[in-house]
C-alpha cells in the first residue's frame, strides 16, 4: 500500500476550507453551475453502471420480478448518494475524507452473494445475504480505525490475484445474460439473442474508439441505449416494468424480510470486506496525491468509517457493500477538476434518482442480451485492473510467481468444476464456493507463509506498495 502522499499539503482534510492569500484549495473550491453540472454528469457517466451491476444480478440471480428489481435498483442508487455526499462533505471529525470521493456498492462482493444465494433456501436468499452484509458492515466499522497496521499483509500481490478473480469469477453471468438470462427457457442460447449481445459490444467499442471526450466517457451506457432501441424492433425489450413502477417513493426498511445470520455467509462477506477496505485506502492515497492535498492516517478512518456506515445501513433499505469506486478516480486524475464539491452534486442526483423508482425501472428495461454485451467490456474491465496491479507486484521473484499461481488456481476452481466442494460442509461451501473468497484466503495465507513468518523483511519486492 503506498505511503500517504507527501506533496505539499495545502491543509488538513478535516478543516474547512483553506486558502493561501486568497486562493482556496482546489478541493473545496465551489465551482459554478455552469462548470460544476458537466463535471457531475460526468462522474455520474462513470459511476452509474457500476452502481446498478450488484441489484441487476443478484436480483436476477434471486429471482426477483420487476418491482423488485426496481426496488433493489432505487436502493442502490439511494445508498451511493447518501454514502457520497457523507464522504465528501463528512461529519465533523467522525467520518468523511472530505474529498472528491464516489462511495457504492461493489461488484466484489456479488460472488459471494451469489454463493450465498446458491447455499440458501428459496425465499430466503436476500435475507441471509442482507444478514451478511450486517455484519460486514460492523465489522468494517470495527476494524477501519486499526487498518493502517493491517495493510501489509494486502500488498499488491494479494490485492491484485482478488482483484482479477472478481472479473474472472463474474464472466459466467454475461454470457448467461448473453444467452438470454434464463437458461431453463427452450430459447436460451438462441441466434437472436446473441446477435443482440454482439450487436451491443460492436456499438460500444465502436464508441470507444471514435467518440471524443464525454461521448468517450459514456461508452458502456450509449451502448446499452442502443441495444436496447435495436430490440424493440424484434419484441425483445419488455416495457411493462415501467407502467407499474411508482413515480416517487423511498425504498421500504426491510422489503425483502428480515435478516437472517448465517456463520459461513459471515465469514466470506468479512473477507471481502477486507478487500473493499483495501481498495478504498489505495483510492483515498492515490486521490490525495492528484488533489495535492495529504492523506493521513484519520483522514484514510475516517473514509474506511464512511464505508462502514454505508455497508451497515444498505441492508436496511436493500443495498449491499459499500466500497470506493476506482473509475471516478480516473475522472479526477483525467479531468483535473478536483472540487469535492462536484462529486457531492452528483451524489445528490444519485439519491434522486433512487428517490425515484420509476427512473430505476428504466435500467431494468434493459433487455438481458444488451446487460450480456455491455457486461462483458465491464467485468473484463475488472480483470484488466487486477492484472495492471499484479504487475506491479514484484512477479520476477519465484516465490511470488507460485503465490499468484496457486491462488488463482483455487479461485478459478468454482469456475472450472462448480460440483468440486459438493462433499463440503455447507460453512465450507459458501466460503470454498466463491472464487473470490477462496482465493483471497489462499493469497494471504501464502502472503504469511513466504513474507511475513520468521522473517522481518524477506523478500521487500512483494511488499512494496502500488
Amino acid at each position: 500500500m503506498a505511503q500517504p502522499a507527501t506533496g505539499p499539503a495545502k491543509g488538513p482534510c478535516n478543516a474547512p476550507p483553506t486558502a493561501v492569500g486568497t486562493a482556496v484549495h482546489p478541493v473545496d473550491e465551489k465551482l459554478p453551475p455552469s462548470r460544476l453540472v458537466p463535471a457531475a454528469l460526468q462522474h455520474i457517466a462513470a459511476m452509474y453502471a457500476g452502481v446498478v451491476t450488484p441489484p441487476l444480478i443478484i436480483g436476477q440471480a434471486v429471482g426477483l420480478d420487476a418491482a423488485g428489481m426496481t426496488r433493489l435498483i432505487a436502493a442502490s442508487l439511494l445508498i451511493a448518494g447518501l454514502a457520497t455526499l457523507l464522504q465528501t462533505l463528512g461529519a465533523g471529525r467522525f467520518a468523511g475524507n472530505r474529498l472528491p470521493f464516489v462511495n457504492a456498492a461493489s461488484s466484489a462482493g456479488i460472488a459471494p452473494m451469489l454463493a450465498i444465494a446458491e447455499t440458501s433456501a428459496p425465499g430466503r436468499q436476500l435475507p441471509a445475504i442482507y444478514g451478511a452484509v450486517l455484519v460486514a458492515g460492523v465489522f468494517c466499522l470495527a476494524v477501519g480505525p486499526f487498518f493502517g497496521r493491517l495493510l501489509r499483509f494486502f500488498p499488491p500481490l494479494v490485492t491484485g490475484v482478488v482483484i482479477t478473480l472478481i472479473g474472472v469469477t463474474l464472466m459466467p453471468v454475461p454470457v448467461g445474460w448473453a444467452q438470454g438470462g434464463d437458461a431453463t427457457a427452450d430459447d436460451f442460447g438462441a441466434m437472436k439473442y446473441l446477435a443482440l449481445a454482439a450487436f451491443t459490444l460492436v456499438v460500444i467499442l465502436l464508441i470507444q474508439r471514435f467518440g471524443r471526450g464525454f461521448v468517450k466517457q459514456v461508452a458502456l451506457l450509449a451502448g446499452m441505449f442502443v441495444g436496447t432501441l435495436a430490440a424493440i424492433p424484434f419484441g425483445l425489450a419488455d416495457f411493462s416494468a415501467l407502467g407499474s413502477a411508482p413515480v416517487a417513493a423511498l425504498p421500504t426498511p426491510f422489503a425483502f424480510g428480515p435478516p437472517e445470520f448465517q456463520p459461513a455467509a459471515i465469514l466470506s462477506l468479512c473477507i471481502v470486506m477486507l478487500v473493499l477496505m483495501t481498495e478504498s485506502s489505495a483510492g483515498m492515497l492515490a486521490l490525495g496525491e492528484i488533489c495535492d492535498r495529504r492523506t493521513d492516517g484519520p483522514t484514510i478512518t475516517r473514509g474506511l468509517r464512511t464505508d462502514g456506515i454505508a455497508t451497515l445501513l444498505g441492508p436496511v433499505f436493500g443495498g449491499f457493500p459499500t466500497s470506493a469506486f476506482a473509475q471516478n478516480v480516473g475522472v479526477v486524475s483525467l479531468t483535473r477538476v478536483r472540487s469535492r464539491y462536484v462529486v457531492a452534486a452528483a451524489g445528490g442526483a444519485l439519491i434522486v434518482l433512487g428517490a425515484f423508482p420509476v427512473l430505476g425501472a428504466v435500467v431494468s428495461l434493459v433487455p438481458m442480451p444488451v446487460l450480456g454485451g455491455a457486461g462483458i467490456v465491464l467485468f473484463g474491465s475488472i480483470a484488466v485492473s487486477g492484472i495492471r496491479t499484479l504487475s506491479e507486484a514484484g512477479l520476477d521473484d519465484s516465490s511470488n510467481i507460485i503465490l499468484v499461481a496457486v491462488a488463482l488456481g483455487a479461485g478459478i476452481i468454482p469456475l472450472a468444476a462448480p460440483g468440486f466442494y459438493a462433499g463440503f460442509p455447507s460453512w465450507a461451501q459458501t466460503v470454498l464456493g466463491s472464487g473470490i473468497s477462496a482465493g483471497a484466503l489462499v493469497a494471504v495465507l501464502l502472503n504469511l507463509f513466504f513474507h511475513h513468518l520468521g522473517t522481518h523483511s524477506r523478500n521487500a519486492v512483494a511488499l512494496k506498495s502500488s
